[in-house]
C-alpha cells in the first residue's frame, strides 16, 4: 500500500455527465479519483486520461454498485492505491423511463427492485465500505447526487423518484448518525447532456429544454460542469454543513 499526499475520491458512475464532470474538476484541483463505471469502460478510461493529463493519478474500477463486493473491491483498490479516502461520491444511478406515473402498468416489483438497488441500496454499500477509511481524513464528506425528483414526485419514473426519495432520507439518517463524516445530497433538476436526451428522445428533450429556460425564475436549466462546481463547494469549503439536500435547479422547484 502506498500513502498519497493528495485528497483521494471515489466517484461511483464516473463516465460521463456529472460523474465525469466532478471527476476533471476534482482532477484540476489536486485530487487523485477513483471513478467506476458498469459498462461504459472506453468511456471511463478517457475520463482517466483526462485526469492524469491535469497532473493526478486517477483509477478505473469496472463495478456495478449494486453488488457489495464490487463496492468492497472498488474501495479495496483505491486503498491499495493511495491508502486513504477522503470523499465519496455517489453518482451512479439508473432508471427506467415511464414519465406518466399515473401510468401504473409502466412498472412492476423488479423495476422497482432492480431502481433501488442502484440508487439506493449501491450508495449504502459504497458509504459502509469506505466508512472506516473516511474517519480518518481531516475532512471526510460523502455526496449523494440525488434528484429533484426525489422532492417533488415527478421525473423519469415513480420507481426513479421514490428512490431518490429514500436517498434523501438515508442522507439525513447517515449524517446525524456518521460524523464525523459529513453527508449531504445534491438534487439536479433538468440536467442537460446526453443521458436525458437519450431517455427522452431529442424532440421532447428540446421542448422540455426550452420550457425550463422559459418558466424558471433563473431562465436555466442546469448543466453536470454546475453541479461538479456544488458538489466541490460541499466537500472542500462548507465544512459545517451535513445533512442537507440541495436543489440546483435554476428555481425550478418553485414553479412546479
Amino acid at each position: 500500500m502506498s500513502s498519497s499526499t493528495n485528497p483521494v475520491a471515489v466517484i461511483t458512475g464516473g463516465s460521463r455527465g456529472v460523474g465525469k464532470a466532478t471527476a476533471l474538476l476534482l482532477a484540476s484541483k489536486g485530487w487523485n479519483v477513483t471513478i467506476t463505471c458498469t459498462n461504459s469502460a472506453k468511456d471511463a478510461a478517457m475520463v482517466v486520461e483526462q485526469c492524469q493529463a491535469l497532473g493526478v493519478e486517477a483509477l478505473l474500477v469496472v463495478a456495478d454498485v449494486s453488488s457489495n463486493q464490487a463496492c468492497l473491491d472498488t474501495v479495496e483498490q483505491s486503498i491499495q492505491k493511495w491508502g486513504r479516502i477522503d470523499c465519496l461520491i455517489n453518482n451512479a444511478g439508473t432508471t427506467k423511463f415511464a414519465f406518466d406515473h399515473g401510468n401504473l402498468d409502466a412498472l412492476d416489483a423488479e423495476d422497482f427492485l432492480h431502481i433501488y438497488k442502484v440508487n439506493v441500496v449501491g450508495p449504502f454499500q459504497m458509504v459502509k465500505a469506505s466508512r472506516q477509511y473516511l474517519t480518518k481524513s481531516p475532512n471526510p464528506c460523502v455526496i449523494n447526487v440525488s434528484s429533484i425528483a426525489g422532492i417533488k414526485g415527478i421525473g423519469s419514473s415513480i420507481a426513479y423518484a421514490s428512490s431518490k426519495g429514500a436517498l434523501n432520507t438515508m442522507t439525513k439518517s447517515m449524517a446525524r448518525n456518521l460524523g464525523p463524516i459529513r453527508v449531504n445530497a445534491v438534487c439536479p433538476g433538468f440536467i442537460q447532456g446526453d443521458w436525458l436526451r437519450k431517455g427522452l428522445g431529442s424532440e421532447t428533450y428540446d421542448r422540455a429544454l426550452a420550457n425550463i429556460e422559459t418558466t424558471t425564475p433563473l431562465g436555466l436549466a442546469v448543466t453536470a460542469d454546475q453541479v461538479a462546481e456544488c458538489i466541490y463547494n460541499l466537500m472542500a469549503l462548507s465544512t459545517v454543513v451535513t445533512g442537507e439536500t440541495i436543489l440546483l435547479d435554476g428555481g425550478y422547484h418553485l414553479t412546479v
